[in-house]
């Protein structure tokens, strides 16, 4: 995956968090049990408000903050154009976090809405969030409580070394992208529903996990569109594909516990998110993306 050499980047969608000192206190948070091997995507399951649910449609979004610009100089002159974004892996996540975002936009306005453009938050080892306290072990994660993705770059260099994820630039854009398909749930009211959900192969957990993947599918399907990326290959999808499965409950509880418990599955198996993700892929349409409906 290569980004467009002279593409505009809008570092104001990231916050760089990287070296603030901060302090514990608040809810400790982890990924149901995920959390111990530092990974990916979790839900704040237990914080999240009533509302609406699945069939809920695009709701008009009221006191909307588009980015809060307040990234360090840094970032905020060496991430300006997709060239930065092939040279620099920081650069890279605020050009994905860019496409994304765009993306999502146009879906909204295609059905007359308006899109919440919320910031990913770079830490490093800890981080006082809306959903309480976090450290790098609960692994990249969106928190409804402020609206806000978090994600500890040293991530990557985990899923590498502990489950043998070669981390290309695309699997990275696969983890920012599914982050944001809870933000985009949380806008659509899905997110209301799975409050309190139990874990279990055909819960409400795994389902919106699942959807998040399908939902990073269909941005994968038109991320050449949003104008910041040259072009995906299939050897960069095979990429994604493989990420899903590397991260799938039955292959993590494999290999850390020498078991596998359906029963205690918060984010689906491997198959399951290689499937949806694919699906949302070919598809290309965030329809099709209904985990709730029927089997998974």
């Amino acid at each position: 995956m290569r980004f467009r050499r002279n593409a505009p980047l809008d570092p104001g969608q990231v916050t760089d968090a990287r070296g603030r000192r901060v302090g514990p206190g608040g809810l400790a948070v982890g990924g149901g049990g995920l959390g111990l091997v530092g990974l990916v995507i979790y839900v704040l399951i237990a914080l999240l408000s009533n509302g609406g649910g699945l069939g809920a449609q695009l709701e008009p979004l009221d006191n909307q903050q588009i980015g809060r610009g307040d990234t360090p100089s840094e970032i905020d002159t060496a991430c300006r154009t997709g060239q930065d974004a092939n040279e620099r892996q920081d650069c890279r996540i605020v050009a994905v976090v860019n496409s994304v975002q765009k993306f999502w936009d146009g879906v909204f306005q295609n059905s007359s809405k308006q899109y919440q453009y919320v910031d990913t938050v770079f830490f490093a080892d800890q981080a006082q969030t809306g959903c309480g306290f976090a450290d790098s072990q609960v692994g990249p994660f969106y928190c409804p409580g402020d609206k806000l993705v978090y994600l500890d770059l040293g991530f990557f260099d985990e899923l590498k070394s502990r489950f043998g994820v070669d981390v290309s630039p695309f699997v990275q854009a696969y983890v920012i992208a599914h982050e944001y398909g809870h933000h985009v749930q949380d806008q659509l009211g899905v997110l209301d529903n799975v409050r309190g959900s139990q874990p279990g192969p055909e819960s409400l957990a795994v389902r919106s996990e699942l959807q998040a993947d399908c939902y990073a599918g269909v941005w994968a399907a038109h991320a050449v569109e949003t104008g910041l990326i040259v072009e995906l290959t299939q050897g960069d999808i095979n990429d994604g594909l493989d990420a899903a499965a590397a991260i799938g409950d039955d292959r993590i509880q494999q290999e850390t516990q020498g078991q596998v418990n359906p029963e205690t599955w918060t984010h689906g198996s491997s198959e399951q998110r290689r499937r949806w993700f694919s699906r949302g892929y070919d598809n290309g349409k965030p329809a099709a993306c209904d985990t709730f409906s029927g089997s998974i």
